[in-house]
């Protein structure tokens, strides 16, 4: 039996530091965390938070918001569907175009 004090190949012993999909969730969460300060939301979402699942995947928590943090997360996100910009050096804008 291993001492007390040695790491066994056990999953039990897994850390979450240890994982890229943990770095990417938190990674991702500080992009948003920025966006969202700029955009003057930063207390719209109070339970924004990076995490990992039972099986390791990162998961982003957005967290309940209320109904007019909703109306104005609709109307950035409209906005930002609506413009468009010139990509350098195609000649084309950034909008995709899709296919419904």
């Amino acid at each position: 039996m291993p001492a007390d004090h040695e790491h066994s190949s056990d999953s039990a012993s897994w850390s979450p530091l240890d994982s890229e999909e943990w770095y990417a969730a938190r990674d991702a969460v500080a992009g948003l965390r920025d966006v969202l300060i700029a955009a003057g939301m930063e207390r719209d979402f109070p339970y924004l938070r990076a995490d990992l699942n039972a099986f390791g995947h990162g998961l982003i928590e957005l967290g309940r918001i209320s109904p007019e943090t909703a109306e104005r997360l609709t109307e950035l996100l409209r906005r930002a569907l609506e413009s468009t910009y010139e990509v350098p050096g195609t000649g084309t804008n950034g909008r995709q175009q899709r296919n419904d």
